[in-house]
């Protein structure tokens, strides 16, 4: 997906840098090149990768089959708090470890927020 984004860049930029003799390296890095025009991209990308991982589930469930519970993520801890015998007494846990769960989300999007409607916006302005 990065790539893709990447391509998009437009390589009228990329060429007027080498005109101006800048490298390779400094065409990516410089301020309004490559690298400050992908926020949106690099930020999407910091945000799934944190996200995937954090509530991954399905794979989880499949490889950590063992039964232990020292071998749960967090997604089957809770999940397994809501079968029919433990419900009951899991109910207040369940919604707190759901609480739990999102913030540290929930921060990591509050934070990115920033860079990718920043990001989205720097090539809107008229200039």
């Amino acid at each position: 997906m990065c790539k893709g984004f990447f391509d998009t860049t437009p390589v009228s930029l990329r060429e007027a840098a080498k005109l101006d003799g800048a490298s390779g390296a400094r065409i990516f890095f410089q301020v309004q090149v490559v690298l400050p025009m992908s926020k949106p991209i690099l930020v999407y990308t910091i945000i799934s990768s944190f996200m995937i991982p954090w509530m991954d589930f399905g794979m989880a469930k499949m490889i950590l089959n063992s039964g232990l519970s020292a071998d749960w993520t967090v997604a089957i801890g809770l999940f397994n708090m809501l079968q029919k015998t433990l419900i009951n007494n899991y109910f207040a846990l369940f919604c707190a470890g759901g609480v739990l769960v999102s913030v540290p989300i929930s921060i990591l999007f509050i934070i990115m927020q920033k860079f990718y409607v920043e990001g989205i916006t720097a090539g809107a302005d008229k200039g």
